[in-house]
């Protein structure tokens, strides 16, 4: 376990996870670059940071914006330890039902946003010949939801892309490790969600899920600043799971997953075997 103060680059810090893992990385003692799309939005980590914690302006989808911002981030700190893609939002509306600049704007923000953030970064981690790379992830891209496709498919593209990289910088002293948190009292559901415009026809399938997530709001079983503490610990203990699981919701789907997909490959099994001609 290292106790050496690290340099954090977060996205998305204007609430949710980003701003509870930057309050726990600053309480840590280690030193924080917030950045949101609103700076008026930062000024209180500023103020618990005590010349700790340095505010930059950033919206993940402006590719030029996030070259600039990385560099002024090393021009205050000296070096980047830990990037924390956290900026996302979710979609709710059946495939059918969204929009065609509403699915590019959300895979822009949680897709190639955070692409862009590693990109950006990668040549000086790796100058440095280290670094953790953390991606937030969600239960989506674990089984997904009605109403959650292209949420939830921005959110796996995430996840394979970051199977890739954790293969091409291990070499370089670069860790990588998707969060998947479940339901946390954030203000995502509240705030942090678009919704297309509804067709009755898929009242029973994406409006469903809407109307549930409405309902849940405020009474999900997962505190973030929890959930922070153990991303810290996990960073100071020098590990990095592939896969970071968060709350019991979480565990479970996994777990469920898993044993579907086995249910399933086994009764495929024999017949996927005869396709090969050798």
């Amino acid at each position: 376990m290292s106790d050496t103060p690290r340099t954090w680059f977060i996205t998305g810090c204007s609430s949710g996870f980003g701003r509870s893992i930057a309050e726990a990385a600053l309480i840590a003692g280690d030193q924080v670059i917030a950045t949101a799309r609103n700076i008026a939005d930062l000024e209180m980590l500023e103020h618990v940071g005590a010349g700790r914690c340095h505010a930059l302006v950033l919206d993940v989808t402006d590719a030029a914006q996030v070259q600039k911002v990385i560099q002024a981030a090393v021009q205050i700190t000296g070096r980047l330890d830990v990037i924390v893609n956290n900026a996302g939002y979710g979609l709710i509306g059946a495939i059918e039902e969204c929009g065609d600049e509403q699915i590019r704007r959300n895979f822009e923000t949680n897709f190639f946003g955070a692409l862009q953030v590693i990109r950006s970064a990668l040549p000086i981690l790796r100058s440095q010949k280290s670094g953790h790379i953390i991606n937030i992830s969600a239960a989506a891209a674990i089984s997904n939801y009605p109403g959650f496709g292209i949420y939830g498919a921005a959110k796996a593209a995430l996840e394979a892309m970051s199977e890739s990289l954790r293969m091409e910088v291990l070499t370089h002293g670069i860790k990588v490790t998707l969060v998947q948190p479940g339901p946390f009292r954030t203000s995502f559901i509240a705030k942090g969600i678009d919704h297309a415009k509804p067709m009755p026809e898929y009242a029973g399938s994406s409006g469903k899920f809407a109307a549930f997530l409405k309902q849940m709001d405020g009474k999900q079983p997962g505190d973030p600043d929890r959930a922070a503490a153990l991303i810290i610990k996990m960073v100071r203990e020098e590990k990095s799971p592939q896969r970071f699981p968060l709350g019991k919701y979480v565990v479970k789907k996994i777990r469920d997953t898993a044993n579907n997909r086995i249910r399933e490959l086994e009764a495929w099994e024999q017949a996927a075997a005869e396709t090969d001609g050798v």
